[in-house]
């Protein structure tokens, strides 16, 4: 693998950016992080990283990064996450994802930058059929965050077709656990997803957890999704990007472990794990999400040779629970 290659990193003080920085400082290349901190966080790792506080947005600041650190690829993070919130402020996701990507990937050909991955989302599929996703299979989001993420990687595809940029597209299953050695996890202090929603309802520092729908057209009703673990995101960033570096042609792929796990197996794997309830209630489901979304995983495994080394829910799980107290006892 090509050692010493100067990466940028947007949205590298993120959950998953910030995982992802540390796979690639353990592989040897130079980073450069770019994040307006406002919703990451600055971390001892950061320092050995070239470190710019600011948005994507500012072309200024992007394209005297690149040039003067001489950047080979972009690794693009940076971006809002709730579906939620997406379907009450739309605008804002828009402008933060699709233009702030837009403005980015203008930099990046501006620059001669040749390699770039972005971070997308299965929840660009919408309503998925009765079996594991396909990449080929129809994208219709059924929320502005969904569309705001397909919208970019059609920017992506569109550029690609006429300017020397080779990029990387990974469509996200949902995203979990904290890195094995500790060094960083999730830091939001009302968690987006449910097992660290889980987690804070468990040990009473939120709400009882609402489970959104008991009966679903999923086996138990409750929705069905595809974990994978944090660090096996970020070390498949690292493949993918020395795919590219190596020659590799355009990609979009799916990124999980092609099987689900429902709300209430994961609660009760957490339950087991911590050996105590998970407070709950049932609520009507949300606007915008789907049932049951799990990957089909053959692109991955077959273009880029790559197997997780995470890839049980209780890990997931264990190391989550271990992240959150650890968190608890830094605060002490």
């Amino acid at each position: 693998m090509p050692k010493r290659q100067s990466i940028l990193v947007t949205g590298g003080a993120g959950y998953i950016g910030g995982q992802t920085v540390l796979s690639l400082l353990d592989r040897g290349f130079r980073v450069c992080v770019l994040d307006d901190l406002s919703t990451g966080r600055y971390l001892p790792f950061h320092d050995q990283t070239s470190f710019f506080e600011g948005r994507v947005h500012n072309q200024a600041l992007v394209e005297a990064i690149l040039k003067d650190h001489q950047v080979q690829a972009i690794l693009h993070f940076a971006g809002s996450i709730k579906v939620d919130e997406s379907v009450s402020n739309p605008l804002k996701y828009y402008e933060n994802n699709t233009e702030g990507s837009r403005l980015l990937i203008e930099s990046a050909v501006r620059c001669g930058v040749e390699k770039f991955i972005f971070s997308s989302t299965a929840a660009v599929y919408g309503k998925t059929p009765d079996r594991p996703v396909r990449e080929e299979d129809g994208a219709i989001p059924l929320n502005p965050y969904g569309w705001s993420k397909l919208f970019t990687e059609k920017l992506l595809q569109d550029v690609g077709g006429v300017a020397s940029l080779r990029y990387g597209i990974f469509r996200y299953f949902n995203v979990a656990g904290a890195d094995p050695d500790m060094r960083h996890g999730q830091y939001l202090e009302k968690p987006v997803h449910l097992i660290g929603r889980s987690i804070d309802a468990m040990l009473g520092t939120a709400p009882p957890l609402t489970v959104f729908g008991d009966d679903l057209d999923t086996p138990d009703g409750t929705g069905v999704r595809d974990y994978i673990h944090v660090a096996d995101v970020a070390e498949a960033h690292v493949v993918l990007l020395a795919y590219l570096l190596e020659g590799g042609d355009s990609q979009l792929i799916n990124l999980g472990y092609g099987r689900g796990y429902s709300v209430l197996e994961v609660l009760r794997a957490l339950e087991n794990e911590a050996e105590r309830d998970v407070p709950h209630a049932f609520g009507s489901p949300r606007e915008g999400e789907a049932a049951s979304v799990i990957a089909n995983v053959s692109r991955l495994h077959n273009t880029l040779n790559w197997e997780p080394k995470h890839d049980s829910l209780n890990e997931i799980i264990g190391s989550s629970l271990a992240w959150q107290r650890y968190r608890v006892e830094q605060n002490r």
